[in-house]
């Protein structure tokens, strides 16, 4: 699988596992690392739009997750 933002670096080790922690994390870094209003609001859609095992697949899909 190729991660969408590899130069994006999310690390979830040690972190709360509450879905929104998750999330939280996920966005913090996108927004540090430069994407657009509209890149994270589509990452929140598409990771939103699930269990948490498919919040956790679409976190390791667009970022590269420790």
């Amino acid at each position: 699988m190729e991660i969408k933002f590899p130069h994006v670096e999310v690390e979830l080790v040690g972190q709360n596992g509450n879905a929104f922690v998750v999330l939280g994390a996920c966005t913090s870094a996108a927004k540090k690392a430069g994407l657009t209003k509209e890149q994270i609001d589509e990452f929140t859609e598409e990771a939103m739009n699930g269990d948490y095992d498919h919040l956790l697949q679409t976190c390791m899909k667009w970022f590269d997750v420790s």
